[in-house]
């Protein structure tokens, strides 16, 4: 068993569940045993041994002032990090665990994003909304509440590198999930039922690029969850702040009571407890914002993201803020109002946006640097940081007066600034500080002269006391005529008197020798030992003194980090107003006109992102209680999606309190937008893209309402042609007569815009194209009416698909077109290389046969059995058959009619040949009243037959 340092080492690393313990030891911090072989491989440090009771410990260090970047390094690899600090007892010294760095505690961060810490409590975990039942124990997992995916969640948020602090409560999963993809938590805190929810976690999982965490399950009880809330912000404040929620205070209570477990003193710069709710910001769901691009493209990129086209901030703040905005968009008119009228007075009054924007690149961020005084880790050079950016205050006012941004609500949003108190914290910082102060806290130099009297005298006596070591080798030179004298200090000699060895004959009898090298001797002298305890007690009495003034000071600025956080939040706002009006003046963007009425009216719009890098082609847009429901048609890649995104993302813009990219727009604001765009296999989460397909359709056909924006971009295509169009059709018809929201739906299934004809606020729109002399011109202009082609063929051969494959593509499809047999091209390489291939009706010699697609069962027959064609002619003439949907047009199809007894046995015969599960999905799909069924339960059923199907497979 180890012993000394080692076994102290594993003794701490035990009483902690963190990853990696960094332990000091002196000057250094040590990580021994399994932890050094950590570090050594995430960091590539040297592993050295370490022997400890007969045994040898692998060991890695970091110096004492340079932990810092390694635990940050760790952290941000995920692991949760444990430190060891070293303190004096009477017998020597000890050691004990001072902190626990965690992804969501960490605060040097490297990057302006906010970093959340996040907290998640479920309906069923012993409490529920404010007066519910509270208490009990929870049930098992999947059983009861705890096993409903669907109830009611706790949400609690803390950026501990700013001091924000929200808390809300959200009925479903998917909510949940929209919020946690909206904030992108760097660590989660599971709730004791949630965190044996595999469903749940899995969902986080693949949602977040953050990790989840285990904590004390007690913290999450309502009784000491609720304490720490009333501890930290009063007991009034969750009444005064609207929350009526006992889940969102547990949560939030956890939050706490974590920040506070893992040592990161910050708790003083949480100072505002913030509710909100469903009414207050619009639905805008994981699924959407990927859609949607947001924040990062498809491929995962920031750079061609809405927020990356519309951020032109100066600020980390500004960024930050302007990130929640385009993710968070509001639903308040009010509010919306107001940021449009301060986006439209910066955008101009060019001069005085230019010389506020200057004026804000200058400052620091206030916000995390309070966290960082009341957490005790900012040094001087962050107070400096402190200083410099309250002198903006008046700098931004005087940028405003005197300007047409004075009676704006520019002006309105510097005035919430308390300015008095940041003058006198300003002033008293400038007194302070030093201008150019040294890294560390406790090398001295971080104070000015004339701060403080008693260290004034210090510093006057320690400087007199260093002035005469500094002359004493010029006066030994001339009192004794020495040559080559200098005077020095080491570690291990202190000062010292060094001579040349050709005068260290000469020196005076009161000189003692300490050391000889090989081209000069040192020695000391009473004095100069006497003086040399004087200076050492000065700098020891100075360096307190002055550490001890700098924490006073240092605490003062944690006292008002409130007053930080509001010049912060001043400058972030002021900042992403500005970001918004100099990419709205810049491109000609115009303010929207909002309304009450369900209404998206669009005049020469335009996608905000796809305009930076093309010609972009402005269209149109009406979408009104009487136009509600758009089908758009029109061929691949002639921007119907780019239509349809650029819809939801002026209304996104709009309820941000952007300006839009359009000529006019009046727009109704909305309580959602949902999105479901071309989606991706997801096989790992065992879901394939029809799959993936079916849920994003069934959870905006749960969610939205008459007052949301729904874009459909395909819905159907990973099925069955039948299957398909059938589902597209019975969701036009549900969103159309049920939800009654606004919907833009583009498809290729040109069946369903027959639907224009029979329900009264659908319209056709397509996008338009010119066709002459067999070339193909896509006019990315959209026009009322639907299309009866998609140019799928041109598309093909615009992405240089072999020329045979094209030309064999259209005449297929002119068959097609008109009805008749396709003939399927069949034999071997070597018979179409050594033949013609066959020609339309003939076959090469050989392996070559011919068969025919029958259009109305969907599959092929050999084309000398003329008896299959004709069956499919009477099926498709057959009335019952049309009824059930399992027919088609008939097919123009040349041979003479099977007999119907050959016919029943080839069907006999067929289905002899399928699995019992098959022939179980077909009997179950036989017996569906399609007009009877309600459209969700269609789509749940078509998705219980689909898996059914391939697990046979």
């Amino acid at each position: 068993m180890a012993t000394g340092i080692v076994g102290e080492f594993l003794d701490l690393k035990a009483e902690t569940d963190a990853d990696v313990l960094a332990m000091q030891c002196g000057d250094f911090y040590e990580f021994f045993a399994d932890d050094a072989e950590l570090v050594a491989d995430e960091l590539d440090l040297t592993v050295s041994q370490k022997s400890s009771h007969g045994s040898s410990y692998p060991m890695a260090g970091v110096p004492l002032s340079e932990l810092t970047p390694y635990v940050k390094a760790l952290v941000e690899r995920g692991y949760r990090v444990a430190v060891a600090d070293q303190y004096e007892t009477d017998d020597g010294h000890a050691r004990e665990i001072t902190r626990v760095v965690t992804p969501g505690t960490l605060l040097e961060t490297a990057d302006d994003d906010a970093r959340y810490l996040a907290a998640v409590v479920r309906g069923g975990e012993g409490g529920g909304r404010a007066g519910g039942a509270s208490g009990g124990a929870p049930a098992a997992s999947g059983a009861g509440a705890e096993g409903d995916a669907d109830g009611p969640y706790g949400l609690a948020l803390a950026d501990v590198t700013t001091g924000r602090f929200l808390v809300t409560e959200v009925e479903t999963l998917g909510d949940l999930r929209a919020e946690l993809y909206r904030f992108d938590p760097a660590e989660v805190l599971p709730g004791p039922a949630v965190r044996n929810d595999d469903r749940l976690l899995g969902a986080v999982r693949e949602d977040l690029s953050g990790s989840v965490s285990l904590f004390d399950a007690e913290a999450f009880a309502p009784g000491r969850a609720t304490h720490a809330v009333r501890e930290q912000f009063g007991r009034e404040t969750a009444d005064s702040v609207g929350i009526d929620s006992e889940l969102a205070l547990r949560a939030g209570g956890a939050v706490l009571g974590y920040v506070e477990e893992t040592g990161a003193g910050v708790l003083a710069s949480i100072t505002r407890l913030t509710a909100y709710g469903d009414d207050d910001h619009v639905a805008v769901d994981a699924t959407t914002q990927r859609n949607l691009e947001l924040t990062e493209t498809m491929r995962g990129e920031t750079d061609g993201s809405l927020f990356e086209t519309v951020d032109h901030t100066v600020t980390a703040a500004g960024g930050r803020l302007l990130r929640e905005w385009i993710t968070r968009p509001r639903r308040d008119r009010e509010e919306l109002r107001r940021r449009l009228d301060a986006v439209g007075a910066l955008a101009s009054a060019a001069l005085a946006r230019d010389r506020l924007r200057e004026t804000l690149g200058d400052g620091y961020d206030l916000e995390r640097l309070a966290a960082r005084a009341t957490s005790g880790s900012a040094g001087a050079r962050e107070l400096l940081s402190v200083r410099d950016s309250l002198a903006l205050v008046p700098a931004l006012a005087d940028a405003v007066s005197g300007t047409a941004l004075a009676d704006s609500p520019v002006a309105a949003v510097l005035e919430r600034i308390d300015r008095g108190r940041a003058a006198a914290l300003h002033d008293e910082l400038a007194d302070a500080l030093a201008e150019d102060p040294p890294k560390t806290k406790t090398q001295g130099g971080l104070l000015r002269k004339g701060y403080d009297g008693e260290l004034d005298d210090l510093i006057e006596r320690h400087e007199e006391a260093e002035e005469w070591l500094d002359t004493l080798a010029e006066r030994e030179k001339r009192q004794y005529g020495l040559s080559h004298v200098t005077v020095d200090r080491n570690k291990t000699d202190g000062y010292y008197i060094q001579v040349g060895k050709s005068a260290a004959d000469g020196v005076p009898e009161h000189y003692r020798e300490i050391k000889t090298l090989k081209n000069s001797k040192r020695f000391v002298t009473d004095e100069l030992e006497e003086r040399e305890r004087e200076v050492l007690r000065l700098e020891e009495a100075r360096g307190e003194l002055e550490y001890e003034l700098f924490e006073e000071l240092r605490e003062r600025v944690a006292d008002d980090a409130e007053l930080l956080q509001d010049v912060g939040r001043a400058v972030a706002e002021i900042d992403a107003l500005a970001s918004l009006a100099t990419h709205a003046a810049g491109n000609d963007w115009t303010r929207p006109d909002l309304t009450d009425e369900r209404r998206l009216d669009v005049e020469a719009g335009r996608h905000p992102v796809v305009e930076r890098t093309t010609d972009f082609v402005p269209n149109d847009l009406r979408l009104d209680g009487e136009r509600g429901f758009l089908i758009v048609t029109g061929p691949n890649m002639s921007g119907k999606s780019t239509y349809m995104r650029q819809a939801a993302l002026i209304q996104l813009l709009a309820q941000a309190g952007s300006f839009v990219p359009a000529r006019a727009a009046t727009v109704g604001l909305v309580d959602g937008i949902y999105t479901r765009v071309g989606a991706l296999d997801e096989l790992a989460q065992g879901r394939s893209t029809f799959m993936v397909e079916m849920q994003e359709l069934s959870n905006i056909l749960h969610s939205a309402t008459a007052d949301s924006l729904v874009i459909l971009d395909e819905v159907g295509r990973g099925t069955a042609t039948y299957d398909g169009i059938s589902i597209a059709w019975a969701a036009t018809e549900y969103l159309h007569n049920e939800v009654r929201a606004r919907t833009l739906f583009a498809t290729h299934y040109h069946e369903l815009t027959t639907l224009a004809d029979h329900l009264p606020r659908v319209e056709n729109v397509h996008v338009a194209v010119d066709e002459r002399d067999g070339e193909v011109t896509f006019l990315r202009t959209v026009r009322d009416g639907p299309t009866n082609r998609s140019y799928g063929v041109h598309v093909a051969d615009l992405a240089g698909v072999p020329a045979p494959v094209v030309s064999r593509a259209d005449a297929v499809l002119d068959r097609l077109r008109e009805e008749k047999a396709i003939e399927a091209r069949g034999g071997s390489r070597g018979d179409a290389q050594g033949g013609e291939a066959g020609s339309e009706g003939t076959g090469a010699a050989g392996d070559t046969k011919q068969v025919v697609f029958d259009l109305s069962s969907g599959s092929f027959s050999e084309g000398g059995d003329a008896g299959a064609a004709g069956a499919a002619e009477a099926d498709a003439s057959d009335p019952e058959r049309g009824r059930n949907g399992t027919g088609r047009a008939s097919a123009d199809i040349e041979g003479t009619a099977e007999s119907p007894g050959r016919a029943e046995t080839t069907e006999a015969a067929a289905a002899d040949r399928l699995d019992p599960e098959t022939r179980a999905v077909i009997e179950e799909l036989a017996d569906v009243d399609v007009a009877a069924t309600a459209p969700v339960e269609l789509l749940s059923r078509v998705q219980e037959w689909q898996e059914r199907l391939d697990e046979t497979r």
